[in-house]
């Protein structure tokens, strides 16, 4: 089995070093699996599935060039799930004027037994940095009800957009429901 190469990594003095990698379906999925499944993931909408499930979400993704997952490392350990998107390939387009330059995004902080006062925002500032490498604005789109996500981009510099609903996505390779969400925008300075 090939390990993937690093796609980004970030040196933050007195954090550490925060390497972004694409996630590797087979050799991640225990892993995600653990992480998607706590309750507090439940935004995440992943609650109930099996390690197989999980693969298969990420092997399809994968297959996508419009779509990308990675695996978020801080000094060699695990620490976050990263999607990216192109949300003009993305339900999203439905419900907001992408514009050229736009990259959606997706981040799961993996639970922590010892938390550490600012890591979620150090965190960000690494993952905002990848995001935004290559483009010009970030969109997310956390559930409505997730006041703690939302909180959070708006500290991260995020401008709040409109609640808006996400439509249900019924393709035979994969299930998403519809989703009332709050978008945020940040643009790159």
């Amino acid at each position: 089995m090939t390990t993937a190469t690093a796609a980004y990594v970030h040196r933050i003095e007195g954090f550490g070093t925060v390497t972004v990698r694409p996630v590797e379906p087979e050799r991640d999925a225990p892993l995600l699996h653990a992480w998607v499944n706590e309750e507090r993931s439940r935004f995440w909408g992943m609650v109930g599935t099996t390690v197989e499930q999980v693969r298969d979400v990420y092997a399809h993704l994968d297959s996508l060039t419009t779509h990308h997952g990675f695996l978020v490392s801080l000094d060699g350990e695990p620490v976050a799930l990263l999607q990216t998107y192109d949300p003009e390939a993305d339900r999203v387009s439905e419900c907001y004027e992408v514009e050229p330059g736009d990259v959606g995004a997706h981040f799961l902080v993996a639970p922590n037994p010892a938390p550490r006062p600012g890591f979620t925002g150090m965190l960000l500032t690494a993952l905002i940095a990848f995001a935004l490498k290559d483009r010009t604005r970030l969109v997310v789109e956390p559930d409505a009800a997730n006041e703690k996500a939302i909180a959070r981009m708006v500290r991260a510099g995020f401008e709040l957009g409109p609640e808006v609903v996400l439509p249900e996505v019924d393709l035979p390779e994969v299930f998403i429901p519809e989703k009332k969400a709050r978008l945020a925008f940040l643009t790159r300075r």
